[in-house]
């Protein structure tokens, strides 16, 4: 009896000897949008491989020192990109990241959201939207993609550029962040983005005429010096097991959005 339990002892030794041994870190850098979510699945995904998931964020796009292209460019420690489509497309062409790798993730909607208590205006149609926006003083929009669609592809859908000109700010941080603190009377930005912001409440996403759809992708960096347990990370995002985790941070599902 003690030879058995003696040698189970040692077979269980054995095997988390070779998990620590075979363990990598796997850095990953993911825009905003699909942040919530990857941080959400971390642990499973740690659990499951023995792999540890360094996570940080940046843009999809721009010139800014957290973006994703500058961040590339300046050659740091990243395996895997959590991005836009246009923008990692432009990587890809570029040879900054392993070509076949572009798995997609999820799509994102744009939402508004104003600080908690506050009224929450009627959106439901582009003319209520229309004129909640000429009411409010002040609306916050992010510099990444959903913010430059707001300021030049929604306002002048609405016909109200001009008018929101002067009213529009333009935040580096996040969007319910300036709304929570009071910065803005509304704001709009990703669902998922606006999601995990204490002291704001969602109006609702923008009416169907007037959405942009985002496409979420993942990407292997080609320098990357793990890229087998990088595949193994984005096979694992995109699993229909996940869907509901992706969804409960306010991105929409692939198999659900078709």
């Amino acid at each position: 009896m003690n030879l058995t339990l003696v040698r189970y002892a040692l077979t269980i030794f054995a095997s988390l000897v070779c998990t620590s041994i075979y363990a990598v870190e796997i850095q990953v850098l993911s825009s905003g949008g699909f942040a919530q979510a990857c941080k959400e699945l971390a642990p499973k995904f740690q659990e499951q491989t023995g792999n540890i998931l360094i996570l940080t964020r940046g843009l999809s796009n721009g010139t800014s020192n957290d973006a994703i292209p500058m961040r590339l460019e300046r050659g740091e420690d990243i395996d895997v990109v959590l991005m836009t489509g246009g923008s990692l497309d432009d990587l890809m062409t570029q040879g900054k990241l392993l070509a076949g790798s572009k798995v997609l993730l999820a799509n994102s909607l744009i939402a508004c959201a104003v600080k908690q208590g506050k009224p929450k205006p009627n959106i439901s149609t582009a003319a209520k939207l229309k004129d909640a926006l000429i009411e409010v003083k002040t609306m916050a929009y992010s510099n990444g993609a959903s913010g430059e669609y707001i300021k030049n592809g929604l306002m002048t859908r609405l016909g109200i550029k001009d008018q929101m000109a002067n009213k529009l700010k333009l935040t580096a941080i996040p969007v319910g962040e300036v709304i929570a603190s009071g910065g803005s009377e509304i704001g709009c930005q990703q669902l998922s983005e606006l999601k995990e912001i204490k002291g704001i409440e969602i109006i609702g996403l923008l009416p169907q005429e007037l959405q942009l759809v985002t496409p979420l992708f993942g990407a292997i960096v080609a320098r990357s010096k793990v890229p087998t347990q990088a595949k193994e990370l984005l096979t694992f995002l995109s699993s229909p097991s996940n869907a509901h985790v992706l969804a409960g941070t306010g991105l929409t599902p692939v198999l659900q959005s078709n």
